[in-house]
C-alpha cells in the first residue's frame, strides 16, 4: 500500500492496484494505479481511468512511497493501451 508520486510535479497519483507482468520474460512491465476521483472502493467498484506506469518510469521504490517520472512526453509503447493511460498535464 505505497503511494505513487510523480517526481516532476509532486502529485500523488494513488496506490498500486495491479501489475502488468511479462510471463515469458518473468518481469514486471508496468504498475497500475486507479485514477483519482473515480469512485472506486479498493478498485472493485465503479469505472474510471487507470494509470499504467511502465517499469522504466519508476525512479525509486522506498519504504513508504514509489517515485515515478512522468512528463508530457510520456511515451505510449502500445497504442491499444492508450485508452486510460495517464498523460500528465503541465
Amino acid at each position: 500500500m505505497k503511494d505513487v508520486v510523480n517526481v516532476l510535479d509532486g502529485k500523488n497519483l494513488g496506490q498500486v492496484s495491479d501489475l502488468e507482468i511479462n510471463t515469458q520474460l518473468g518481469r514486471i512491465e508496468s504498475i497500475v494505479v486507479p485514477g483519482k476521483g473515480n469512485g472506486k472502493f479498493f478498485g472493485f467498484f465503479g469505472g474510471g481511468e487507470e494509470i499504467m506506469i511502465p517499469w522504466r518510469n519508476i525512479v525509486k521504490i522506498g519504504k513508504d512511497v514509489i517515485l515515478v517520472r512522468l512528463d508530457e512526453a510520456f511515451p505510449l509503447t502500445d497504442p491499444e493501451k492508450a485508452q486510460g493511460v495517464y498523460r500528465p498535464h503541465a
